[in-house]
Formats: C-alpha cells, sequence, structure tokens
C-alpha cells in the first residue's frame, strides 16, 4: 500500500532532507510540496538536488492544499504549524518537525518560547529510553507526533540510559555540542554566513536560555529522573551539517565503569539506529552524514568520577527528517527501518 504525502515547507534545509528521504521510501508518494515565499517555483529550482521529484511545484501552504493526504510533515518556523494542525483532518498522520508539539508544559513553553501553546504530541524520538521501555510504544497508532529538536534529542539519547539505570546523578549534567549551521535553518541570518563561520567556532544561547533545554529536561523526566539541571551549550562550527555531543554527569558513588558500560550497551542493544561503540573508540560526525544514525561513545573518568558521552548525529537527518519517518513508519504500522539507511556518505 501506498500513503500519499504532503511536506510544508518544503524549500528549507529540514523539508529539503525529509523530501531526499522520502524519494526512496517503499511506501510513500510526495504528491504536494508547499513553501512560503517560495510558493510557485519549481521544487527542483529550490532544491536542485532533488532530481527525482523535479515534476513538483511549490504551492501555498494552507489546509486546502494539505488536506487529503494520508501523511502530512511540516517542517514549519515554531509557531506556524499549531494553529494549521487543528484544520486537518483527526484521521491523518501528521508530523511536525517544529517545535510546536514537542513540550507537555505550558509554562516552558512561555518560558523558553513564547506566544500561543498548542499542546504535546507524541514524541518521535523512538529508541529514547524510558520508565518502562522506550518512547516506541507511544508512537504506534499515533496520529499525531512531534518530531524532536535535534540538539534535544542528541542529548537525551546519551543520557537517558544512564538515569533509567539509576547510574549517574541527575542534577550536574554538562552538555557541549559543535553543531552546523544548518540546524538554524535557510534563512539568512548574519551569524551563519559563511564570513562569519569559517576558519571560527561561535557559540550561542549560552547561559541556560536555549530553547531546547526543557525538553532535554522533559526526556530525562519520561526517563526516571524527577528533576534534572543541566549546563548547555551549542557552538556552530564550520561543517555543513553535523552534531557532536560531549556530555557528561556524575557517577552515582559505587557505581563501576562495567555496570556503567552495562546501562548503554543494553539500552540500545537492539536498536538499529542507535549504536554504542566499543571501548575506547568514539564517534566523528563524518561516520554518520547522510544516516538516520547516533554513534555514542562513552568513557568514565575516574579522576572527577563522571561518566563522559560522546554522541556523533546528522542534525537534519537522525537529528530531524529522519526520526519524523521513522516515526511514522511505527505510526502506520510499517517497517521501522523503511526508508532510512545506517550507512554515512564518506570521505
Amino acid at each position: 500500500m501506498s500513503f500519499s504525502v504532503a511536506v510544508a515547507g518544503a524549500s528549507g534545509y529540514a523539508g529539503g532532507e525529509l523530501l531526499r528521504l522520502l524519494a526512496g521510501h517503499p511506501d510513500f508518494a510526495v504528491r504536494t510540496v508547499t513553501a512560503h515565499s517560495n510558493a510557485g517555483q519549481r521544487l527542483i529550482d529550490v532544491q536542485p538536488h532533488l532530481r527525482s521529484l523535479a515534476h513538483l511545484t511549490l504551492v501555498d501552504t494552507t489546509p486546502e492544499t494539505l488536506a487529503g493526504h494520508d501523511v502530512v510533515f511540516l517542517a514549519l518556523p515554531h509557531g506556524a504549524s499549531g494553529a494549521l494542525t487543528a484544520h486537518l483532518p483527526a484521521d491523518t498522520l501528521v508530523v511536525d518537525c517544529g517545535a510546536d508539539h514537542r513540550l507537555e508544559s505550558a509554562s516552558d513553553w512561555a518560558a523558553f518560547y513564547g506566544g500561543d501553546y498548542f499542546g504535546a504530541w507524541a514524541y518521535g524520538v523512538p529508541e529514547l529510553p524510558v520508565a518502562g521501555g522506550t518512547q516506541r510504544s507511544r508512537l504506534a497508532g499515533s496520529r499525531r507526533i512531534a518530531a524532536p529538536g535535534c540538539n534535544a534529542s542528541t542529548v537525551a539519547l546519551a543520557l537517558a540510559p544512564g538515569i533509567r539505570a539509576s547510574v549517574i546523578e541527575p542534577e550536574d549534567l554538562v552538555a557541549v555540542l559543535a553543531v552546523g549551521p544548518s540546524g538554524a535553518g535557510k534563512s539568512l541570518k548574519l551569524p551563519n554566513l559563511a564570513g562569519e563561520i569559517l576558519g571560527s567556532a561561535n557559540p550561542y544561547a549560552v547561559g541556560g536560555v536555549h530553547r531546547h533545554i526543557p525538553e532535554i529536561q522533559q526526556s530525562l523526566r519520561w526517563a526516571g529522573a524527577a528533576k534534572s539541571t543541566i549546563s548547555f551549550t551549542p557552538v556552530i562550527v564550520p561543517m555543513s551539517r553535523g552534531i557532536l555531543c560531549t556530555a557528561t554527569a556524575r557517577l552515582v558513588p559505587g557505581t563501576s565503569a562495567a555496570a556503567v558500560r552495562a546501562a548503554w550497551e543494553q539500552a540500545y542493544a537492539d536498536e538499529p539506529f542507535v549504536h554504542v561503540l566499543p571501548e575506547g573508540r568514539f564517534p566523528r560526525t563524518a561516520d554518520v552524514l547522510g544516516a538516520n544514525t547516533a554513534l555514542i561513545g562513552l568513557a568514565v573518568d575516574e579522576a572527577v568520577g563522571r561518566v563522559v558521552t560522546i554522541t556523533a548525529v546528522d542534525n537534519l537527518t537522525k537529528g530531524t527528517a529522519g526520526a519524523a519517518i521513522q516515526s511514522a513508519n511505527l505510526a502506520l504500522g510499517l517497517p521501522e527501518t523503511a526508508g532510512l539507511c545506517t550507512n554515512g556518505v564518506a570521505p
């Protein structure tokens, strides 16, 4: 059976990555692509790498153009999808790659985003360890899914196994991420110009103000942390796509290095897209380029009593579009891995 698909925000980076993956999906057929300022243009003129979709033309993003499809993927700026989704049929599978439906707490939304709060949907990180299992069970049969923030899901995947297994403490978590500028979207912004980032590493949203912080804390609550505190610092580096996250946590006193490794290996032992590397091995962003894969390296710093995790993902694939399609596969009862690849592009 083929499911008809519409992609809203198809002219952006996230929308383009959705379309790249959907073009090779055996069960999805892209029928409609929408945009705002680019409406009326041929898709191929805006996304010239999508040769197999050259027959499509971008149309306006309205409830009417999105209605009538089995699946709708939204790749819109935060605040743009909430009102739109209220007009889509309840039996349509809607996957929002924006932030509008990620947070369960209206107060968190007000503090970090502001504007109208539209409520939380099923969170689209299937492998996320939660109390009693994984987030996967909450996605089966769902018709409303919130794809994750790329930084937030990377940190959560890095730390949640230790929280669930009670081998790390949920207070005094620290995460520093090297991130590519594509995570900030395609719109013209001075800090993301080539002249500003080439040959430089530029921190942003420093000091507890990044919007992904409450999303991380929400995931860690689901993993068993009644309360968590995290220092979260992203740094833009001159690679177009990718995240390399160094996340550390205090060891629970008396916990052995073997128990730490067992917690992560058991959490992800059967996961097709999240892999824990052998002891002494750590990932590179180049290893996951274009793949729906998260690679995690793990060590215990005995001198300071902390667990150190290094996690690499492609922010556009596993961090956004791949997670959205993986979640949609689960919601529709399709093979979870359909249309998705574990192999990166090298060199």
